[in-house]
């Protein structure tokens, strides 16, 4: 077992699990509960998230909304959900996701089972502590097209490589070209010393204007 905290998160990370522990463990803990989830391979990593982590997550969550609105997209948001298939026994409970793409298909469900259901259209992971576990190589066998990265310092935007099965790193989201990773770095920056409404109300206006061009 190997433990690490810091003041964005605690993380345990736990060898030679079994697929059926790993589920046991999901039902034991419900859905009630700060801590997420992640499986590969026999590892399985526990992380809860503390102060920074959570904070980022949230604001980062705000402006996915501000965007959606401004470019009249519909977005469904399932936060934390539990991403599991039992065929390929990989599982993860990411910061949140979000369904834009295929939005429609999933509109009126409650909850996603990736047997039937395609996977989010987009993932933010946090990742602050830098875990041990190959979280990009989860989501790629679960077929997540892309996901954001943030590790306290530097924003990645990835995309998943559909004939080899890898992501690459790109410099802007494909969902969303208008925001570069500097524009959502400056606004993390600026939530820390304007307060949150006021950079979020700021990224709207500007946003607004950049639309209009």
């Amino acid at each position: 077992m190997v433990m690490t905290i810091t003041p964005a998160e605690q993380r345990v990370i736990l060898h030679n699990i079994s697929w059926e522990t790993f589920n046991t463990i999901l039902q034991e803990l419900g859905e009630n509960r700060s801590e997420r989830l992640a499986y590969n391979e026999g590892y399985l990593e526990i992380m809860t998230p503390l102060g920074e982590h959570e904070n980022t997550n949230r604001f980062i969550d705000d402006l996915m909304r501000i965007l959606a609105d401004e470019l009249n997209l519909n977005l469904k948001k399932f936060g934390s959900l539990t991403l599991k298939r039992d065929d390929i026994r990989r599982g993860i409970e990411p910061d949140s996701c979000y369904y834009i793409q295929n939005e429609p298909v999933v509109r009126g469900k409650k909850d996603i089972d990736l047997k039937y259901d395609p996977p989010p259209d987009l993932v933010v992971e946090i990742d602050i502590t830098n875990s041990s576990l190959n979280k990009r190589s989860i989501y790629a066998a679960l077929g997540v097209p892309e996901i954001w990265l943030y590790d306290g310092q530097n924003l990645k935007f990835f995309v998943l490589s559909e004939q080899v099965q890898t992501y690459k790193q790109v410099k802007q989201s494909p969902t969303f070209p208008v925001l570069t990773k500097n524009v959502v770095l400056q606004l993390i920056e600026q939530s820390l010393t304007d307060g949150e409404t006021a950079t979020l109300r700021s990224f709207r206006a500007w946003l607004k204007q950049r639309l209009e061009h």
